[in-house]
């Protein structure tokens, strides 16, 4: 391991969920496929979409379901949205709270989306940025650190749809990229 890639804290995340996802009893990647795994393929890290952004809370959030890759539903609530500026527009992405919207104990922002990118150069079924809800309303939107769902990888899991509302027109080349077994990327 080179110095720099564990000392930058996104560069060591990658290192360890590669890790995690070649040697790990919960690894998503199928077993026939672990021995040649090589890592997941990433964008190169680009400062320019990360955003630091305010919660946009709508006072009484909307029940509502989202799809899966398998059919079923995912009861959400529609929490808010967050605004950016990238690729010379306006954006903007709903952000939801599911039912197992937990990690460690603390509640959890879900922000689901597809891009120009997805189904080329991305996972077709989009990405997911999750981010710890805190007290202050302003959070570190960073695409960087936009990761694939679990059925990017087997057809075992059933993951949330990034709705309509969340499909972005511009093109986000940040974070994971199109998972190809055995290094077929």
């Amino acid at each position: 391991q080179a110095p720099a890639a564990t000392e930058d804290p996104l560069l060591r995340a990658r290192v360890e969920k590669d890790e995690a996802f070649r040697n790990g009893s919960d690894s998503p990647i199928p077993e026939a496929d672990r021995q040649r795994f090589g890592g997941l393929a990433y964008f190169a890290p680009n400062p320019a979409l990360r955003f630091s952004v305010k919660l946009n809370r709508y006072p009484r959030p909307e029940r509502i379901r989202l799809g899966t890759n398998t059919g079923e539903m995912r009861n959400a609530l529609r929490y808010g949205y967050f605004e950016f500026e990238a690729d010379g527009r306006k954006n903007r992405l709903q952000v939801y709270r599911t039912e197992d919207s937990t990690s460690s104990g603390k509640p959890y922002l879900f922000v689901p989306f597809r891009d120009a990118t997805s189904g080329r150069e991305s996972y077709g079924g989009g990405r997911y940025l999750d981010l710890e809800e805190n007290t202050t309303g302003t959070y570190d939107l960073d695409f960087n650190g936009a990761y694939n769902p679990l059925c990017a990888y087997g057809k075992d899991y059933s993951c949330p749809l990034p709705p309509e509302e969340n499909h972005l027109e511009i093109a986000i080349r940040a974070g994971e990229k199109t998972y190809g077994p055995a290094g077929e990327r």
